[in-house]
């Protein structure tokens, strides 16, 4: 089992930074792919940004790519997602998934079906 726990959510200013952070305990976080994943009020959970284990590999939806970064420091179980020029489309609780099944070695995963562990969320708000 992994218990994942996302923080640095927050309300800012369109324009504006955030650093979100999910911290897992349990079993080895360092083999388990992560990613993030957010859902609006009325819209359906979306993938975000996604990392291998390894954190070689990375992979980010069209409406995020250049603006946020996905990253991770297994030493400290802990995968980063940096998140610039934020809109209000970007406005979400943001989830990070960890998958626990066997994965494919640089491989990053995209599907919310993919992931076997979640956290419970962090919100992030963005104001114009």
């Amino acid at each position: 089992q992994v218990q994942l726990v996302e923080s640095g959510g927050g309300l800012v200013q369109a324009g504006g930074s955030l650093r979100l952070s999910c911290e897992a305990s349990g079993r080895t976080f360092s083999s388990n792919p992560t990613g993030w994943f957010r859902q609006a009020p009325g819209k359906e959970r979306e993938f975000v940004a996604a990392i291998s284990w390894s954190g070689g590999s990375t992979g980010y939806a069209d409406s995020v790519k250049g603006r946020f970064t996905i990253s991770r420091d297994n030493a400290k179980n802990t995968v980063f997602l940096l998140m610039n020029s934020l809109n209000v489309e970007d406005t979400a609780v943001y989830y990070c998934g960890a998958r626990g099944r066997v994965s494919f070695s640089g491989t990053e995963y995209h599907a919310a079906s993919d992931y076997d562990y979640w956290g419970q969320g962090t919100q992030v708000t963005v104001s114009s």
